[in-house]
Order: structure tokens, then sequence, then C-alpha cells
């Protein structure tokens, strides 16, 4: 499904001064996951947000990360990995308990927390949504652009 994330030059840059974020990331899939990770990491560049790029093992430790990168005074956290459909049930489980656990934590610090995790069949679903550079369907770069709009909507 294809929509319209935010831009930069939609949002109020100057409410965004002195917010530091924890871009958080999977370690399963890095040709996937850095991809990833430098996109979101261009958004906060050019946005002239301070942030800081953490890995974990997997997916289903990003909520547990955000929720200790939150408790340790960042503003926002964008978490990115990727889930891979198998032969099993554990895709189903898996992202299943990664999106409610980031929804969770997200709700109980009221911070943003931008869901940059994909749920591919294979790897050209997963290669499609993380090529690098603006506005050509990265998706941690639209990660990124949710939590700067989030900040926008209540600052």
């Amino acid at each position: 499904m294809a929509g319209t994330s935010p831009t930069l030059e939609s949002l109020n840059l100057k409410a965004l001064v002195g917010k530091k974020v924890a871009i958080i990331s999977a370690q399963w899939h890095p040709e996937i996951c850095d991809n990833l990770a430098a996109g979101a990491e261009l958004i906060f560049k050019a946005a002239q947000v301070e942030f800081e790029t953490f890995t974990v093992s997997g997916s289903f430790e990003l909520p547990l990360a955000a929720q200790i990168k939150l408790d340790q005074g960042f503003d926002a956290a964008v978490v990115l990995g990727l889930v891979m459909r198998g032969d099993t049930a554990h895709f189903d489980y898996i992202c299943q308990g990664v999106t409610s656990g980031v929804m969770q934590v997200s709700l109980t610090k009221s911070k943003p927390v931008g869901f940059g995790v994909l749920m591919c069949d294979n790897l050209a679903q997963a290669v499609e949504r993380s090529n690098v550079g603006l506005g050509i369907g990265n998706k941690g770069e639209e990660a990124a652009l949710a939590v700067l709009a989030l900040w926008n909507l209540v600052n």
C-alpha cells in the first residue's frame, strides 16, 4: 500500500531544537537494516536533530531497547529491523510481538517511537523498502519523518 509521508519541507524544524533520538536497529539481515539506519540518519542530519545509533540482536528486542533508551533521556526512538516470512508461525508471532511492544512503549512513555520494522515475504520486498536516498521509499527515512511530524504536532 502506497501513501504519502511528511517531508522535511512540510515540518517546522525550529520545534525540533534540542531533541535527541535513539535509532535502534536489529542485526539480522545487516544488508537491509544498515540501509534502514542510514535512511533514518540521513533525515535527522538534514533536520539537524541529534541522534545516536544502537544495535540489538533481532527485532524482538527492539521494544525493550526503545524503552531503555527513552528512560535514559532520549526524546524519541526509531526502531528498525526486518522479519522475513518463513515456513512456520514464527513470523506471525514475532511481527505481532514487535508491533504490540513498540506501540506499548510509545503509549506508556508518551514519546514518539518511529516504526521501521519491515515484515516481508522475500528479500526483494525488503530491498525495495530499504534503498537509501531522500524520497525513494526507504522505510527508515519514513520512520524518522514520522517522529519529526509527531513532534511538530505536540510542539
